[in-house]
């Protein structure tokens, strides 16, 4: 019963009612720096398939009720946060305060895009900004927290929500368990990171079965939509 990375699509079923439109798909990464290591950004985006990208963004409905939806991709370079990844989802925000309905944004990543330097961490403050208006027009943001959430986008858009759910027994942190031991010099619980000591630590509202993910949206909607 260990919850896996899935894809888009997978998701897609889960979460929504069967009638959904594509968003943005003509947003894609580019090697912004010209960045080199032991092999350089565009070699790897030109490994990847043509017109994805580490977020995938729809507009549907979740048992009839509109919803913005953002699924973050980990099969695309980790599903790590890149100047694409910001801009789809800043504008899938922006969309879903003019349709007045609530937008759902499931994480799975790795954190930062090192390829993107600079730019890449400029989108979690970016994220965070328009989230926050969207709130401020009383918009309703609901996070799900996959295996694995780490990083940037644990420590910003995230931990954002009005409402956070995550799947059981995922990852969820900033900082990996080894470099937080060496910094602390302290045993961590066995069960540190996943769903559900964060639950425990009131960092999460709920802890859902992949299986019962849209029944338990449907309900948040239900209340606070």
């Amino acid at each position: 019963n260990f919850h896996f990375p899935i894809t888009s699509e997978q998701y897609q079923d889960i979460i929504l009612d069967e009638k959904t439109e594509s968003l943005f798909s003509d947003i894609t990464s580019v090697d912004i720096l010209g960045f080199k290591a032991n092999k350089s950004y565009e070699e790897i985006l030109e490994k990847v398939p043509k017109n994805n990208e580490a977020v995938d963004c729809f507009l549907g409905e979740v048992e009839k009720r509109k919803v913005v939806l953002c699924i973050m991709n980990f099969k695309f370079i980790g599903g790590s946060m890149g100047s694409a990844v910001g801009e789809k989802i800043s504008k899938a925000i922006h969309l879903a305060g003019e349709k007045n309905c609530p937008i759902i944004i499931l994480c799975q990543s790795g954190g930062a895009r090192m390829q993107e330097g600079a730019l890449s961490l400029m989108q979690l403050s970016k994220i965070s900004t328009h989230l926050a208006k969207f709130s401020k027009k009383g918009g309703l943001y609901i996070s799900i927290l996959t295996y694995p959430t780490t990083g940037g986008v644990t420590a910003s858009f995230g931990m954002q929500a009005d409402i956070t759910i995550a799947e059981p027994k995922a990852l969820i942190g900033f900082a990996g368990q080894r470099v937080i031991k060496q910094t602390t010099s302290q045993e961590l619980p066995d069960h540190f990171q996943t769903s559900e000591f964060l639950k425990e630590k009131g960092f999460i509202d709920f802890v859902v079965d992949r299986k019962n993910l849209k029944n338990s949206i449907s309900k948040v909607l239900d209340v606070l939509a």
